[in-house]
């Protein structure tokens, strides 16, 4: 399934403000890791306590998870299921997805609950979605993104130059 973003491309500040918010939603469910990963199955971010975890695997596994998902709602006549759960054991699965474009993948234990990952998640996938929108602009708008990024030689002076040449 092709996404909006395909060959997603992240300004450092945009990741920045990704890791932030999965540091921090982390922090709010007790939850072991999150991955966040795109619709193609590629690992975008993650924080937590990955241990022996393929991410690799992993997140090509919830890509994959969602597309058949996805052939499922529109068997029955819906769109999509943008939430999905998986009860394990010892640990459990709140996949997510977020502005059409990534899945959020929490796993959490003992410590945690569905309702307060729920929670959290609705709050978090807001901010994540304005960060996909900034994203999303600055790809439609690429010649504007690096305006206001800057060029690295702005800060050159022409007594640099004559220095590095005279």
């Amino acid at each position: 399934m092709t996404t909006p973003l395909s060959n997603l491309v992240l300004y450092e500040e945009d990741f920045i403000k990704i890791e932030d918010e999965i540091k921090r939603l982390r922090q709010q469910t007790n939850a072991t890791v999150i991955f966040l990963v795109d619709r193609d199955g590629q690992l975008i971010a993650s924080c937590g306590e990955e241990g022996e975890i393929d991410t690799t695997s992993l997140a090509s596994l919830t890509a994959g998870n969602i597309a058949a998902t996805g052939g499922m709602a529109k068997l029955i006549g819906e769109k999509e299921f943008s939430i999905l759960f998986h009860e394990g054991e010892k640990d459990n699965i709140h996949i997510s997805v977020i502005a059409k474009r990534v899945i959020l993948v929490i796993i959490f234990d003992h410590r945690s609950s569905l309702g307060l990952v729920r929670l959290r998640v609705k709050k978090s996938s807001e901010v994540l979605n304005q960060v996909f929108e900034e994203v999303q602009q600055k790809r439609e708008r690429p010649g504007e993104a690096a305006e206001t990024i800057g060029s690295p030689l702005e800060e050159i002076t022409d007594e640099d130059i004559d220095r590095l040449f005279g």
